[in-house]
């Protein structure tokens, strides 16, 4: 709850804490719709990974999770309030669940293993720990949180059981990856600047201002921002999937298909500047030996298969060799 307390000793929501939250959920509904634009193949494959989109993506998440900050901060800064802590905590964990086990059975390949919902749920758990100690402390912890991945990673995080922090030297693929480090600084500057803006004085400041009427529909998802989480993917990729029924995609061509298959597992896992290369390397090499026909339509042929695996094997020393020689990314 994003309260604070007045002059008067009174609880006062913060409607613009509100507001920001909906704004966020809704940049966030953008984006997916361009996702599922991009599943379905009416935009072209590889745009949210890449440029703006990629930015896009990363500062909706920054923003949502600095306002999970500052809300636990709110709500439990002056002491946990156990009960409804253990009620919001056990609803994020079971939605985090829910749609690990969704993802799971729809995209095993790429399941949801620790999204932001997870993240969101432990960071609330570890979050407690930071919400007592001067602001300025919070803010080093949260620079430190965040540069750790460029320090501490190792290979002896690539096991699965370490992939939740986010140190291993690939990320793991997944459809929504939201590891400890760096994105529980996020959490840690909430509650650093909600802290500060405590000491300043400015929260009851903030209490004091009403949100435009007109922002009331953001307002109350906001309010709501699970509830709209959860609902609004799916509601998206129902309507883009009716859509499509009636005007169908333009259909791909192989060079199209292949390079939409090779993006779609490689970004989930490495970086776009070496899935550029890799995937880059593999059309060439196919397009040379006039096999792209073939790889669309799946012939199951032995030494097709064997092909297809020099090449990719091929194609990915030579993408690891690039960046190698230039600097990793």
């Amino acid at each position: 709850m994003d309260r604070t307390r007045d002059g008067s000793g009174l609880k006062a929501r913060i409607e613009l804490i509100d507001l920001a939250r909906g704004a966020a959920l809704a940049a966030m509904a953008v984006y997916h719709f361009t996702w599922d634009l991009e599943f379905f193949s009416y935009v072209q494959a590889g745009t949210t990974a890449a440029g703006g989109w990629k930015f896009f993506a990363r500062s909706i998440a920054s923003s949502f999770l600095f306002l999970v900050g500052v809300s636990l901060f709110l709500a439990h800064g002056h002491g946990v309030r156990w009960p409804g802590f253990w009620r919001r905590l056990a609803m994020i964990g079971g939605a985090a669940a829910a749609i690990s086990l969704a993802t799971w059975i729809a995209v095993p390949k790429a399941f949801i293993f620790f999204g932001i919902l997870h993240q969101i749920a432990l960071a609330s758990l570890i979050g407690l720990l930071f919400l007592r100690l001067p602001w300025m402390l919070n803010l080093a912890a949260a620079v430190a949180v965040i540069a750790a991945p460029h320090f501490l990673r190792s290979a002896f995080f690539d096991h699965p059981a370490w992939w939740w922090l986010g140190l291993s030297t690939a990320n793991p693929r997944s459809n929504d990856y939201v590891p400890v480090f760096p994105w529980f600084g996020a959490v840690l500057a909430g509650i650093a600047a909600a802290g500060l803006a405590r000491r300043s004085g400015l929260l009851p400041r903030l209490a004091a201002l009403p949100a435009p009427s007109s922002a009331r529909p953001l307002m109350l998802a906001g309010r709501h921002s699970l509830a709209f989480y959860l609902v609004h993917q799916p509601l998206l990729i129902a309507g883009i999937w009716l859509f499509s029924q009636a005007i169908p995609a333009s259909p791909e061509s192989p060079e199209e298909a292949v390079g939409r298959s090779c993006q779609a597992s490689c970004t989930p896992v490495r970086d776009i500047a070496f899935c550029t290369r890799y995937c880059g390397c593999v059309l060439d090499a196919l397009r040379r030996e006039d096999l792209l026909d073939e790889v669309v339509a799946g012939s199951g042929d032995v030494s097709l298969g064997d092909r297809i695996e020099e090449v990719t094997g091929m194609c990915m020393a030579e993408a690891e060799g690039a960046i190698d020689e230039g600097g990793r990314e």
